[in-house]
């Protein structure tokens, strides 16, 4: 198949809360002393998340939301943010609400029926003929198992236009307490929305990237190294993170990589862009040492990190944004979408301009 009739990613654009907070701001409104807590915070490479906080207590602390609070936190930011990476998104790609004719959207930061799709149908007046899909639960390496979807319903309706929006209010599924395992979800998550448009067959932007090819993996024997499950102990949904999560990840990313470009005649030196989930400091930093890769070629990955904190399933397309914005892809570029979640999974796509 030519990349003329392939599925291409024509415009992409994000939308978070408008507080945004630095972790010595975060520890000191949350009145955290533990220093190994802080350490969390100060040495994750995050300068600043966008965050939905808790209503304040009397003593002037944020104060614990109940469950039902935090899952209609869960809608109301969603949709908020949403709404902007949409429209956002459209201006880039030069269309209108009317101009879509599928809706997908991935979360997992709440569980909620209806879902985002016919939410944001009815809140942005996209056609309501438009097909929907939800995708919810499968967590930060959602993105990339969607947009096999969407690319799929692309490819089968030339000319249409589909929408994917990642919809992450991770403030939403926050428990606090003094606990290590709370303390490195809370470090290291933030509040985000993100969407791309997408459309095979002619219209759309020339320099639009193709999606040739997918690759995917899933370790079980490390599926419990990221869960968000039932906490009886707060009474509410928690997520964890087993301290092994970086290295698992990092051991298996160059056989997904291998299976991705086998058959293409690519190697990996012929990858010229490189579009990595911000998983953490320690996962990129051992996905970039077990893929070989430069500083230069994570760097809107660390970026969005830094700024952004992990805003899980929309991560790599708030890279992905910084990278159309740099406007240095030339025609005939390759480039590699990979995420990462729980399963534990490794998901890649690759993309040609």
């Amino acid at each position: 198949m030519t990349t003329s009739v392939r599925a291409r990613i024509t415009a992409a654009g994000t939308g978070t809360p408008p507080a945004s907070y630095t972790q010595h701001e975060l520890l000191r409104l949350f009145a955290v002393e533990d220093p190994r807590i802080r350490a969390l915070f100060l040495n994750s490479a995050i300068e600043r998340r966008h965050l939905t906080l808790p209503p304040t207590g009397e003593d002037g602390r944020p104060r614990t939301e109940s469950q039902g609070e935090l899952l209609r936190k869960h809608v109301r930011s969603g949709i908020s943010m949403a709404r902007d990476a949409v429209q956002n998104c459209l201006k880039r790609a030069g269309a209108e609400t009317e101009d879509v004719r599928f809706v997908c959207c991935i979360s997992s930061t709440g569980f909620i029926t209806p879902g985002f799709s016919a939410l944001l149908m009815k809140e942005l007046g996209i056609p309501h003929e438009s097909a929907r899909l939800d995708v919810v639960g499968m967590g930060c390496n959602a993105g990339l198992n969607a947009l096999s979807a969407v690319t799929a319903w692309s490819t089968a309706h030339p000319g249409e236009m589909a929408l994917m929006v990642c919809i992450e209010a991770c403030s939403a599924a926050y428990a606090f307490d003094s606990s290590m395992r709370t303390a490195v979800v809370n470090s290291l998550f933030g509040d985000g929305a993100a969407a791309i448009t997408v459309m095979s067959g002619n219209g759309g932007p020339v320099r639009a990237p193709a999606v040739l090819k997918f690759s995917s993996k899933i370790i079980p024997q490390a599926i419990d190294a990221m869960r968000f499950d039932w906490d009886d102990d707060h009474g509410r949904f928690s997520f964890y993170l087993d301290p092994q999560v970086p290295y698992v990840v990092g051991a298996h990313a160059e056989a997904v990589l291998r299976r991705l470009l086998d058959g293409t005649g690519l190697r990996r030196s012929d990858i010229a862009h490189w579009v990595i989930h911000s998983g953490g400091k320690k996962v990129v930093d051992s996905v970039r040492v077990n893929l070989g890769l430069s500083r230069y070629d994570t760097r809107h990955t660390t970026a969005v990190l830094r700024d952004f904190g992990n805003v899980s399933s929309g991560a790599f397309l708030f890279a992905f944004e910084r990278l159309l914005d740099e406007d240095v892809a030339q025609p005939g570029d390759h480039g590699v979408l990979m995420t990462m979640g729980p399963g534990s999974t490794i998901e890649m796509a690759l993309v040609q301009w």
